[in-house]
């Protein structure tokens, strides 16, 4: 709604509509949603229901996070006008005795009763927050690789697990990386003596894993376990990853834990396969025959044309016959290899399947743009960081639970978008945020000499506005 956005001219001053107009107020929907989590958390545990005050706290977050876009106690004591001090709100996100490690499961629960979900594809991959170059106080900073320069920065990186199904894509479990750094140190002194020409034999030997340090691997498992586990009554159709899970262990373990999922990954063009009792690279081996050009549906909507060829392969790697699938978009010079767990599936089914890991790649950029937790977030140690992912991710399912995008979903029409969900409840608050100030007559009397301050500005630019729409 641009309205939110924009400074609307109101004679010979402009109004910064989203600063003085959109305040954080309570909302039906938030209200909703946050009852039905506490009914969600008393049925995982009885004790863990929240109360009234929890209630009231968690709803102005969740209101906060959404007109703010952003995870920042003092932004929130500003919109609702010293309404709620920033130093109360932050007491209940350390001390409050909230029921954190159940809070984004009973969430979960929330979604899949809503929606009846019992069948489900899940995906998973990773993305990362850059920090400054020096951090003392926030969880997990490290080394990280950067993607668009190629060049390396301080920060996070956190692994997600998203459910896809039918009707809906929402998170699932997250997890933090962080690097063994004694691992990390034999890579690098590995490459110096291996640049120099120190034979293999001469070099150090490979440090062996801590379990202080998961490997995103063994994270990706555990998010995986811990969903089966937690709800047995939703059927895992398949897990797809990309080329970094692409492993042979990481497979036979996620369809193991999956009761049998088909699990599909990518492998590298020059992974050796066995053919004929030779061994042979994968791009040489498709090499040897002519694509078959075929339509491939995309997430069950739009048909693109694409070269396709498979084979069921002996993978030297994973010690194993695998299901390896070569597809290259029109356009594309060089295939991309898609290996799959299960051999009874259809090439054309794999392929198709794997086009949804697209979506985890949405659910990321709208959760960086609109949940908060990238923006103005820097809370403290490990608690304070799980505990803002968390919040953030309550948000992203409240948006799922809107009235609107249910409405929409259960009729099957196409759902909205997370920032045309956020411009609906911005426009919410803007209305609600009028009808208090037109409402108010005398609103010196309500507190702070400030806040009757800004009361009166909001109302007097507020009736030009009217009078000027006539």
């Amino acid at each position: 709604m641009a309205m939110a956005d924009q400074p609307v001219k109101i004679g010979p001053c402009s109004v910064q509509i989203q600063e003085f107009f959109v305040l954080i107020h309570s909302l039906p929907c938030v209200t909703q949603f946050v009852d039905g989590l506490s009914g969600s958390l008393k049925a995982c545990k009885d004790s863990a229901a929240l109360s009234a005050g929890q209630r009231v706290w968690l709803s102005t977050v969740l209101i906060g996070i959404v007109v703010t876009g952003t995870l920042n106690w003092a932004g929130f004591e500003r919109r609702s006008l010293k309404a709620f001090k920033q130093s109360r709100l932050r007491w209940m996100f350390y001390y409050a005795k909230i029921a954190w490690p159940l809070l984004l499961q009973a969430s979960i629960g929330y979604v899949l009763k809503h929606y009846k979900i019992t069948s489900a594809t899940l995906v998973i991959d990773d993305t990362d927050k850059q920090r400054a170059k020096k951090t003392t106080k926030i969880a997990g900073a490290h080394k990280v690789k950067d993607k668009k320069t190629g060049g390396y920065f301080n920060g996070q990186e956190l692994l997600f697990l998203v459910l896809v199904s039918d009707l809906v894509t929402f998170p699932v479990a997250f997890r933090w990386y962080v690097p063994d750094p004694a691992l990390s140190a034999w890579h690098k002194e590995n490459r110096r003596l291996k640049g120099l020409g120190v034979p293999a034999s001469q070099r150090p030997a490979r440090p062996a894993p801590d379990p202080n340090y998961p490997t995103k691997q063994a994270l990706a498992l555990d998010m995986v376990r811990e969903f089966t586990q937690c709800f047995p009554g939703v059927a895992i159709k398949a897990v797809l990853a990309d080329a970094l899970y692409g492993g042979g262990e990481f497979m036979d373990q996620a369809s193991a834990t999956t009761a049998n999922a088909q699990v599909v990954s990518q492998l590298r063009g020059n992974q050796l396969v066995i053919s004929r009792g030779r061994k042979v690279a994968l791009s040489t081996y498709f090499s040897r025959q002519a694509g078959i050009e075929t339509p491939l549906v995309i997430r069950g909507a739009e048909k693109k044309p694409v070269t396709m060829l498979a084979a069921r392969l002996q993978v030297k790697a994973h010690g194993k016959r695998r299901f390896v699938v070569a597809l290259k978009y029109e356009g594309e010079t060089d295939y991309r290899f898609l290996v799959a767990s299960e051999l009874s599936w259809r090439h054309q089914d794999i392929a198709r399947l794997y086009t949804l890991r697209w979506l985890v790649e949405v659910f990321i950029q709208d959760w960086k743009c609109h949940a908060g937790w990238n923006r103005l977030t820097k809370h403290q140690g490990i608690e304070g960081s799980t505990r803002g992912v968390i919040l953030s991710l309550l948000c992203d399912h409240l948006l799922l639970l809107h009235p609107a995008q249910s409405a929409r979903l259960k009729n099957k029409q196409p759902g909205m978008s997370a920032g045309c969900l956020i411009e609906s409840l911005k426009a919410e608050a803007l209305l609600v945020t009028i009808e208090d100030i037109v409402d108010a007559e005398k609103p010196e009397v309500a507190g702070a000499a400030d806040k009757a301050t800004n009361l009166a500005r909001c109302k007097s630019s507020c009736r030009q506005l009217l009078d000027s729409d006539g």
